[in-house]
């Protein structure tokens, strides 16, 4: 990620995680984080809060297992990228979001433990093909980056 937007919150999960795939049969995630920041304030030596809420999409294997692995008031660490994308609504004419597309996600264990299971990786037709057992190394056919399909379009909705 070298383009300048990169963004890491630390949050709770708003609201359980929602898998959807597209007409191509892509993995999407969808789901909410709070992330909580508080501090003195030095003229009332008052403790004051605010709360920000993002909406964090993944796709592909790291949507599924987000999906599978994670659940509404889990702390989670969501590292990835601005994105902005917008559409036509029938009713409501030209809408537009600004949402987080996850590089990685991982559970914070600041108060909580965690127990992680590696999956079995995935080949081109049942996670068997080449590749599948490989070490990440050029010929590893795992993505690079968290990023839509080829092909998609970014006004489409998935679902």
């Amino acid at each position: 990620m070298a383009n300048g937007n990169n963004v890491t919150v630390v949050g709770n999960i708003t609201r359980d995680p929602e898998l959807r795939f597209t007409g191509s049969g892509q993995a999407k995630v969808n789901f909410g984080l709070a992330v909580n920041r508080r501090w003195q304030n030095r003229q009332t030596q008052d403790w004051e809060e605010q709360v920000s809420f993002f909406n964090i999409v993944a796709w592909g294997d790291m949507g599924e297992n987000a999906a599978e692995s994670l659940s509404k008031g889990s702390r989670v660490i969501v590292s990835g990228r601005l994105e902005q994308r917008s559409w036509e609504s029938e009713n409501e004419g030209k809408k537009s979001i600004v949402e987080i597309v996850a590089d990685e996600i991982g559970p914070s264990l600041r108060w909580a433990t965690a127990q992680v299971t590696k999956s079995e990786r995935r080949g081109p037709s049942d996670g068997a093909g080449p590749g599948a057992q490989g070490g990440g190394g050029p010929s590893s056919s795992r993505p690079v980056a968290n990023e839509a399909p080829a092909g998609y379009d970014n006004d489409e909705e998935p679902f």
